[in-house]
């Protein structure tokens, strides 16, 4: 099985509102409606938008506008239309369209190319007796990708069913992520793998290159080649750290935001995960007993190729011994109001 998609992805602030209601509730009722296969909503720890307003769980008075990041994957038409519902709504906010493809193969993608692949499953579902998501990031592993971090959503839908978390609840169904990078003939070996552990599992795979990993410079973030298309496109620059990962005394997410806003980002957003690995590292994730948080933190920057470059020096001082840095294009972006389209 292999359909062409289209992912469309959200940036918004906790706080937001439409229609007097949250925009949060209103995404995720709109994916619903339009019966989307798959999408999330994930909290974010910190970031900042357009206007540079910093927001961050580390500060209570910084905290009361956490960054959201709304998730929908699906066949063209479905995004499609859900895309111009989104697109009038208002509000602040930045909207991406990327392809990608939902499929269980590789289906004649180049075996020399790098993919980013997810993996959707519930928040409390198990493998053989294993929490689901620690099987799928073992088979990863095993398979020799590059890196893979686990997101827990807060709120989504699974095959056009709402799944929300609710307090005093086991809220097993809440979707969460599996996000991977590596070699697209590993992505292979991978997904036969997972095929054959669950074959129901719900994949998609869209296009990715590994820049740096460990602070190894692999490849920069930007190839030439593809860096504008139709004029209108931006690239993603993604950075996978540790929480207890530091830059002298700082974070080294939250010292890595701080220098993008100074340096004039168009935006930054982190997530933490809940479990992850990458390159020869064991999976790692919470520990008891523990002074400090062993949780993957995912910060995303999108932004035009030219800032891209500029902006990956900092990146690059900041990953100068751990992470895993990855980089995509992201062929339309809009701001909340407006509508992206391929």
């Amino acid at each position: 099985m292999s359909e062409d998609a289209l992912k469309l992805t959200t940036y918004f602030g906790e706080r937001a509102r439409v229609k007097g209601r949250l925009l949060a509730d209103e995404l995720l009722d709109a994916h619903a409606r339009h019966d989307i296969r798959l999408s999330v909503l994930l909290r974010g720890i910190q970031g900042f938008g357009a206007k540079h307003h910093l927001r961050t769980d580390r500060l209570l008075t910084l905290s009361e506008d956490l960054p959201l990041v709304s998730i929908a994957i699906d066949e063209r038409e479905r995004i499609e239309a859900l895309r111009r519902e989104v697109a009038a709504l208002p509000g602040e906010g930045l909207v991406t369209v990327e392809r990608a493809r939902l499929t269980d193969s590789l289906g004649g993608l180049s075996a020399e190319s790098e993919l980013k692949l997810t993996v959707c499953l519930g928040r409390h579902e198990r493998i053989d007796g294993e929490p689901a998501f620690r099987a799928v990031c073992r088979v990863l592993r095993e398979a020799g990708v590059s890196g893979a971090t686990v997101l827990l959503g807060v709120d989504g839908t699974i095959g056009g069913k709402r799944r929300r978390a609710r307090f005093f609840a086991r809220n097993g169904g809440v979707p969460l992520l599996v996000l991977s990078v590596g070699e697209a003939v590993r992505m292979d070996r991978a997904l036969a793998a997972l095929k054959q552990m669950s074959p129901s599992l719900l994949c998609t795979l869209e296009r990715a290159r590994v820049c740096k990993r460990d602070g190894q410079l692999l490849r920069p973030p930007v190839h030439d080649a593809l860096a504008l298309d139709g004029g209108s496109a931006w690239w993603k620059l993604t950075v996978v750290t540790s929480e207890a990962a530091r830059h002298q005394a700082a974070p080294v997410y939250l010292e890595l935001v701080r220098r993008l806003r100074e340096h004039g980002a168009a935006g930054a957003t982190s997530l933490r995960g809940i479990w992850g690995f990458h390159g020869e590292h064991p999976p790692h994730g919470d520990r008891l007993l523990s002074l400090r948080r062993h949780v993957p933190v995912v910060t995303e920057t999108i932004d035009t190729p030219e800032r891209i470059r500029v902006l990956f020096g900092i990146v690059d001082e900041l990953t100068s011994e751990r992470g895993l840095v990855t980089s995509e294009l992201v062929p339309s972006s809009a701001p909340l109001g407006r509508s992206p389209g391929l």
